[in-house]
């Protein structure tokens, strides 16, 4: 993508665990929203699904969170204010002079 956009700049983009824009990783540490059947019926991945696979992984959810399995399971997530799940904004385009410090990113490596 990079090459294709001949993006000058990759930065990450880290989700932080209060994201408010409600797209699916937006959740990752606030699982009881999955429980929502509309949360669940605005993300692709969920909708993508066939019952058949997606209501027992919500039963085996809501069980863990009620039984706070998912909490003992996870507990490493719920200190973290943000977390790297690959998301890269890509800025491309004549930008004069590279990023806002006005050095170019090595896209190379990214």
């Amino acid at each position: 993508m990079v090459e294709a956009l001949d993006a000058h700049t990759v930065l990450s983009f880290a989700i932080p665990h209060d994201l408010t824009d409600g797209f699916q990783i937006a959740y990752w540490r606030r699982p009881e929203y999955y429980l929502d059947p509309v949360i669940r019926q605005a993300s692709s991945t969920f909708a993508h699904l066939p019952p058949s696979v997606a209501e027992p992984a919500i039963a085996r959810l809501r069980a863990d969170l009620a039984s706070g399995a998912w909490h003992r399971r996870h507990a490493d997530l719920l200190n973290q204010d943000s977390m790297d799940y690959g998301y890269r904004l890509l800025i491309a385009g004549d930008s004069g002079s590279g990023t806002a410090d006005g050095n170019r990113t090595d896209t190379s490596r990214q």
